[in-house]
């Protein structure tokens, strides 16, 4: 079958515009045949489309499709372990169609949470750095920086869940500092515009024990102030410099400084086994049945042709939460 997807046209250097993706005809063949409904976005897509992309994962080379994580239904299947109309997730990315072996898809349940756009979560990710690589536990005082995104806005919630006694987080305008305090339920929070040492020293005067951080510079740096004896730092990105050369996008953290105060760094990458995704989806149903927890997503409608569009608008921040396409 002939379907339209997204391709690289080339590897990604400074800052990424509509001049590096193209829309291209190809044809899909498998047992398994898929229409995509609905795509996931995070900002580390970007990093796997630059030649010298340092996550642990090959980077996508010009000419091939780009994308991840989608969810869509079965169309046509050969195979029995999965039939027309059930509801998939794979990692096939940015096309309308999909087709493969059915053990490259995912079977979904439909009912398992309000809508389908729950499983696009990058809850993985946040609940691995909270749970297994922070070890957040009762009386915690906790910091996460660029809360407001699709890792971050749970990552809070999670700590909260967990038994932080506060919580606090950081975004880029005043409206996404509400948003966290008023819908999410993070104990405060700060435009990271403003001198972040100095809201952290108000915020939380007795320092620190937890710092979740998915933007690094300044505000790694008065994480680093704000931080008591034996504070454990969950490393997940660095945001503020992602659009520099590999140098600048993963900057080396001031290990000095944090030994002098005691500080434990922890840079962690989530590759979402099966195990990580099963302990996030347990704690992701129970808490949202228990009305504990809420889900932060941005869905954008449009076309395939579309999904370039709303992924750059993401790297600009104009979302928050968790970000999806819902093919139309």
């Amino acid at each position: 079958m002939i379907t339209r997807e997204i391709q690289l046209t080339g590897h990604i250097t400074g800052v990424p515009g509509p001049e590096h993706f193209t829309v291209a005809e190809t044809d899909v063949d498998g047992d398994v045949l898929v229409r995509t409904e609905q795509l996931g976005l995070a900002t580390t897509y970007l990093e796997l489309m630059r030649a010298d992309c340092h996550l642990p994962v090959p980077a996508w080379q010009p000419g091939q499709r780009v994308g991840v994580a989608a969810i869509g239904t079965v169309v046509r299947s050969a195979d029995d372990a999965l039939r027309v109309g059930d509801l998939v997730q794979s990692m096939t990315g940015w096309s309308e169609y999909s087709a493969g072996s059915a053990r490259s898809y995912v079977k979904l349940d439909r009912d398992a949470f309000p809508d389908p756009g729950y499983h696009l979560a990058q809850g993985p990710t946040a609940f691995y750095g909270m749970a297994d690589v922070a070890v957040v536990g009762e009386g915690d005082v906790v910091f996460v920086s660029g809360a407001a995104g699709g890792v971050g806005s749970l990552a809070g919630q999670i700590a909260k869940r967990l038994g932080a006694a506060r919580v606090i987080g950081s975004a880029g305008s005043a409206a996404k500092v509400d948003y966290l305090v008023n819908d999410l339920g993070f104990d405060a929070a700060f435009d990271y515009h403003d001198d972040p040492a100095a809201r952290l020293r108000e915020l939380a005067p007795e320092g620190i024990s937890v710092f979740f951080d998915v933007v690094g510079g300044a505000q790694y740096d008065a994480a680093l102030q704000a931080a008591r004896p034996g504070a454990r730092f969950a490393l997940c990105g660095s945001l503020s410099s992602q659009l520099g050369d590999a140098a600048e996008r993963f900057p080396q953290p001031d290990r000095a400084e944090a030994e002098a105060r005691g500080v434990v760094l922890s840079p962690f990458s989530c590759h979402h086994t099966p195990e990580q995704v099963s302990a996030w989806q347990k704690h992701f149903r129970t808490w949202l049945e228990e009305g504990r927890f809420v889900y932060p997503q941005t869905v954008v409608e449009g076309a395939i042709t579309d999904v370039p569009k709303a992924f750059l608008a993401l790297l600009q921040g104009a979302y928050r939460g968790n970000v999806s396409v819902r093919l139309t």
